[in-house]
């Protein structure tokens, strides 16, 4: 499992013109999902995701996470992050098929919302439009076959 995580001031998804997500500071969360993934893999996904420190304290040091300063998440599927960019043409084929990847995107958005953060969202295999307004800017790449 992949996601790039950014800090946000704020962001939201749109599909056909109509806002589906919308949150203010937090983190934008673009999450690609496996062919190999697991339930124990999206538990420790979002349990590193909303315990990341990278907001700012009166010392103007990284040392906060989301609860810490009231943070939301926007969480967008995004298969992509699996891309084979060994040519100029990138291919996805490491990337989860729908059957595997719907149900555990779907776990990841309610396993954020167990630890307290229940997630905006975009709508999985939609033509999305993503907006952000990134604040720092802080972008943070993970991974969970290097966790």
């Amino acid at each position: 499992m992949r996601a790039v995580v950014t800090r946000v001031a704020q962001a939201h998804v749109d599909i056909a013109g109509e806002t589906v997500g919308r949150i203010g500071r937090g983190f934008l969360v673009l999450l690609g999902i496996g062919p190999n993934d697991t339930e124990a893999q999206v538990a420790k996904m979002a349990d590193k995701i909303v315990g990341l420190r990278v907001f700012e304290d009166e010392n103007e040091k990284m040392n906060l996470n989301l609860a810490t300063v009231g943070g939301e998440l926007l969480v967008v599927s995004q298969f992509t992050l699996y891309a084979d960019t060994k040519s100029r043409r990138p291919g996805f084929t490491g990337a989860a098929k729908p059957d595997v990847a719907i149900p555990l995107y779907e776990k990841f958005l309610a396993q954020c919302e167990a630890l307290g953060f229940p997630p905006q969202h975009g709508r999985f295999g939609a033509d999305m439009q993503v907006y952000s307004q990134n604040d720092g800017p802080v972008t943070i790449l993970l991974d969970t076959d290097h966790m």
